[in-house]
């Protein structure tokens, strides 16, 4: 068995202006290394918020982002440290978790509408750590579980995750 490693998370990609704020769990090893959110070459985000939102997936890194956010969609992780052996959110050792400092950010988010979690571990992270601390502002956010854009959620093919992520288009559009 590997031996686990700390990872830490990469900062929030947030303008003030942001009304989706999508938040994964921990970002895999391959964008940890990349210091980069959804890096690995079969993630399926990129071309997932191109469909949605008009971005241009095959922009360099730095464009693609500002793009993402100048369409009003922010990243980050509810997990900001933990442990994991390897890189998959099944990896992550229960209790080694360090929670990103969310409520804040969505604090200073006026025109925030909807949290997306990306995945069922960002979501039940969410659930445990944010939610119970997110108070007032908690009633006036959708909160969506949403599935995952990893390779490793083969089940859900780009077409399948368009229809299920179409309420962020529709939070964009409106």
């Amino acid at each position: 068995m590997t031996n686990p490693s700390l990872c830490i998370g990469l900062p929030a990609q947030v303008r003030a202006d942001c009304r989706v704020l999508v938040l994964g769990s921990m970002p895999g090893a391959a964008s940890l290394h990349a210091a980069q959110y959804y890096a690995h070459p079969r993630n399926r985000f990129w071309p997932l918020m191109s469909a949605l939102t008009g971005i241009d997936a095959r922009l360099p890194y730095l464009d693609r982002l500002r793009a993402l956010q100048s369409a009003g969609v922010g990243l980050w992780d509810v997990i900001g440290e933990c442990e994991r052996r390897g890189s998959l959110d099944t990896a992550i050792l229960r209790g080694s978790e360090v929670p990103n400092a969310v409520v804040q950010l969505v604090d200073r988010l006026p025109s925030l509408a909807a949290i997306a979690c990306n995945g069922g571990t960002a979501h039940a992270a969410f659930m445990r750590y944010i939610q119970p601390v997110l108070g007032e502002r908690s009633r006036s956010l959708a909160v969506w579980s949403l599935p995952s854009t990893s390779p490793a959620n083969a089940a859900w093919p780009l077409p399948r995750l368009q229809v299920a992520w179409q309420p962020v288009a529709d939070v964009l559009a409106g």
